[in-house]
């Protein structure tokens, strides 16, 4: 039996202008569509006419496990995902599914990129990650918070300027508070923070305040955040991480 061919699709942070080429592309070209609801709607331009399966949060597995049915059924599905599918996406899913049910190497499996939110964010902000970062996500559904917590002191240790995915959610609002107490003892509190809600799509707001000054209260599920490190300053309305140059060639 010929099988379809299985596409994990990064569609950027949510603006139209920000999918590439060739995602649009292999969408248009797609039977069926998989993904999350939000960025279904993102997407429905894109999808008219097409067979979709949507589901809401924690529907990931049965994303997945429908995306491949229909692929067993020699359908050519694409299963979207924002930002980039490997970055907190379901590419590392999918590929564990297929291995797990012995389709790893029966089922032809492209993916795609997409620009990462970080990415996205930090052009709004500026350049704040010139230098070594780290990503960190307070999402504790996966991982146990005391191994967040840890990376979380690692990250201030080591002087990382520092992208916090997932910060805050309905049931979850004392991880990111936590997260910047744990990171303020280790940087000075004037250290700039970019904070990035809706970044590209309608209602897009960019903050730059500091880790004295940062508002809570300004944080949802749709925001992300870049702690600067030692050396991160304002330039003008832009956070700026310096690489070093300037010092180097004495310029």
């Amino acid at each position: 039996m010929d099988y379809g061919k299985l596409n994990i699709i990064g569609i950027g942070p949510g603006g139209d202008e920000h999918i590439s080429f060739y995602a649009k592309d292999t969408i248009i070209n797609s039977d069926v569509i998989v993904g999350y609801k939000k960025y279904i709607e993102l997407i429905e331009h894109l999808i008219n006419g097409k067979e979709v399966y949507s589901t809401g949060m924690m529907g990931e597995i049965k994303r997945c496990e429908a995306a491949i049915e229909y692929v067993l059924d020699g359908k050519d599905t694409s299963v979207v995902c924002s930002g980039d599918a490997g970055i907190y996406g379901l590419s590392g899913l999918i590929l564990e599914i297929l291995d797990k049910k012995g389709l790893i190497n029966q089922i032809k499996v492209e993916i795609i990129p997409g620009i990462p939110a970080f990415v996205a964010c930090a052009a709004s902000l500026g350049a704040p990650l010139m230098h070594d970062f780290a990503c960190i996500s307070l999402s504790d559904l996966m991982t146990p918070w005391d191994v967040i917590e840890k990376r979380i002191h690692l990250c201030g240790e080591g002087d990382f300027v520092t992208v916090i995915y997932n910060p805050k959610s309905k049931k979850r609002n004392w991880q990111i508070i936590e997260a910047i107490n744990i990171l303020r003892k280790f940087r000075d509190e004037k250290t700039p923070v970019g904070i990035v809600k809706n970044v590209t799509r309608d209602g897009e707001k960019i903050i730059i305040t500091n880790l004295r000054d940062i508002d809570f209260d300004e944080i949802d599920m749709f925001t992300l955040i870049i702690v600067g490190n030692s050396k991160t300053k304002n330039i003008g309305r832009f956070m700026v991480t310096p690489r070093g140059y300037l010092e180097k060639y004495k310029v």
